[in-house]
């Protein structure tokens, strides 16, 4: 199974995932009386939306390069990963702001039995970010990472509702909005959960240096190949799951230019067979100072 594939593969676990998910927690909500519940449906049913975003992404960005977009289409995967941030400031202000009016309005304590639903919620969950990311890990999708952190972000909002609830429990009378109180720091986790997301996928758009080890990987690689005295200059830009790089090569100076030339392929093709998540590669040829 492809890289791809994988990644596909995971992003409908998610849209099935959160789609059943979204149902229970709000008739949960309702017939429990529990906001900060019908906060975590609410953030699902987001979940929902910003994955299928990510399934559209992971499937644009892996087209083949075109006249058009001769480095592919990766570029696509960070684009997303912005609206799936977008998808979750969105679904933090909602509950933010129900949860303020929910505190200022006396309700009934919620019921008991909402704490069992909760306790399976935050097990799936915490399998479900666990799962995600380690197909994000396998992938470098970084809109699959984000989709895993929104089910790391639900299964937090869950254990403040989990946490809220109890309170609310034990203590009784006068403690009803405590699960409110719980859905409103869960939204400003969500908030900060939203930068952790967003920081990564920007440093991508902008090419930010981040990629030493695999730097470290390209130069040990290339001084194998016979020819290639040295490397210098080593530059990365993640687009999607694949890794372009541009790279000086050193070789001997009294080669001639179709000997440089071949060299440069050699290394080439080498670096793609030992490094597979490599995309374009351009290998600048360096006469040595000799």
């Amino acid at each position: 199974m492809s890289k791809a594939q994988q990644a596909i593969k995971a992003t409908y676990f998610s849209i099935i995932g959160n789609t059943c998910l979204a149902i229970i927690k709000g008739l949960a909500g309702f017939f429990g009386n529990s906001y900060a519940l019908i906060a975590d449906a609410i953030e699902s049913t987001t979940d929902i939306f910003a994955s299928l975003l990510v399934l559209f992404g992971i499937k644009y960005s892996n087209r083949p390069a075109d006249e058009n977009h001769p480095y592919g289409h990766g570029r696509a995967e960070p684009l997303i990963t912005f609206l799936v941030v977008g998808f979750l400031i969105t679904s933090a202000t909602v509950i933010a702001y129900e949860s303020i009016k929910n505190i200022q309005t006396p309700h009934d304590l919620p019921k008991s039995w909402t704490l069992i639903v909760l306790g399976a919620i935050i097990i799936w969950k915490e399998y479900s970010f666990q799962l995600v990311m380690k197909r994000s890990i396998e992938t470098n999708s970084s809109s699959l990472k984000a989709d895993a952190w929104h089910h790391r972000s639900d299964a937090i909002t869950s254990v403040a509702a989990f946490i809220g609830i109890t309170i609310a429990l034990v203590l009784g009378k006068g403690y009803e909005s405590a699960d409110d109180w719980a859905a409103l720091f869960a939204s400003c986790f969500i908030l900060y959960n939203s930068y952790l997301i967003f920081r990564p996928a920007l440093s991508e758009i902008m090419d930010e240096h981040l990629y030493d080890d695999l730097i470290r990987h390209i130069r040990a690689v290339a001084v194998r190949v016979e020819g290639i005295t040295d490397t210098e200059k080593c530059f990365i830009r993640k687009s999607g799951m694949k890794y372009h790089v541009d790279l000086h090569a050193v070789v001997n100076a009294e080669i001639t230019v179709k000997q440089g030339h071949q060299l440069a392929h050699k290394l080439k093709d080498t670096l793609r067979k030992e490094i597979p998540e490599l995309g374009h590669v351009l290998i600048h040829i360096e006469p040595d100072d000799e």
